[in-house]
């Protein structure tokens, strides 16, 4: 199968989301005007297509699709742990905050090729 800049363009673009929507997700752990804002189920739902549109696409790399699994897996299991326990916990705060910086970095570095792949277009 040949990949166009187009085909990259758009699966770096999926992965952009996906890390945009686990961030949210993750920010409506402390902030009660995330979570008001920005209706659960809606997120969800977004959410769990953009995965499962990820999950698709890389099925022709399993190791790539099993370490972005787990990545989803623990954040979304994080997220409900301080959810559940009203996020008071220092530990729960914190890896939180590493995820969310783990999240920018790869939000960042994927909008700017997703900004490059498309000036090529």
């Amino acid at each position: 199968m040949t990949t166009t800049t187009k085909d990259q363009t758009e699966i770096a673009a999926a992965l952009v989301r996906l890390y945009v929507f686990l961030a949210q997700y993750l920010d409506r752990c402390f902030d009660e005007a995330a979570r008001k804002s920005y209706p659960d189920a809606e997120l969800q739902a977004h959410l769990t297509e953009t995965r499962r549109q990820l999950m698709d696409i890389l099925s022709v790399n399993p190791v790539v699709k099993k370490k972005l699994g787990e990545e989803c897996d623990r954040i979304l299991a994080l997220g409900a742990t301080c959810l559940k326990s009203g996020g008071g916990e220092p530990s729960i705060r914190e890896s939180i905050q590493a995820e969310r910086v783990v999240l920018k970095s790869k939000m960042l570095a994927l909008s700017d090729l997703v900004a490059v792949f498309r000036a090529l277009e």
